[in-house]
């Protein structure tokens, strides 16, 4: 697995809200910090202040092995009720692109987060040069903590849609 080759990694639950209950829940930037992930913080920045395509939002991160860092996001896709996608901008241009999807089922909902590293470098991107060897196994590792992160941002908009 390369990084230069942008691997991508999704999580899809079926969950027993109703579309429009779950799309409120994936719609809320915070919905990440409230599962105890690495983003710590987030904060819509500039006039918009809700997904819509071209809005901005910033997010503090900590993770132990890769330490405390900012990012700046802007919303790139928007499918009002069925799918919400933004770019994190690097130094150098798009590092990650992230989305969420929802869809009507026989039962419930189905819910999907997806991410998708690069094309640009990341804070990964460190790690990959100083251990060039390693590159398969430092992106697996990325993805598999990204994949954890996913499905405990799923399991609470589930909890959220049972207890409503």
């Amino acid at each position: 697995m390369r990084y230069r080759d942008c691997p991508t990694i999704e999580v899809t639950e079926r969950v027993p809200g109703d579309p429009a209950t779950v799309w409120a829940l994936v719609t809320d930037i915070e919905l990440p910090v409230r599962c105890a992930g690495e983003l710590a913080e987030v904060e819509w920045i500039g006039p918009i202040d809700r997904v819509e395509v071209g809005a901005r939002f910033r997010g503090r991160n900590s993770h132990p092995a890769l330490g405390t860092w900012e990012t700046e996001c802007e919303i790139v896709e928007m499918e009002p009720g069925r799918r919400w996608v933004w770019n994190v901008f690097g130094p150098d241009g798009v590092s990650a692109t992230w989305g969420f999807e929802v869809d009507p089922a026989r039962e419930g909902t189905l819910v999907r987060q997806w991410a998708k590293l690069g094309p640009g470098p990341s804070g990964l991107s460190l790690a990959i040069a100083a251990k060039p060897e390693l590159e398969g196994r430092i992106v697996a590792r990325r993805l598999v903590e990204w994949a954890d992160s996913m499905r405990a941002n799923l399991a609470w908009v589930g909890a959220q849609c049972t207890t409503e």
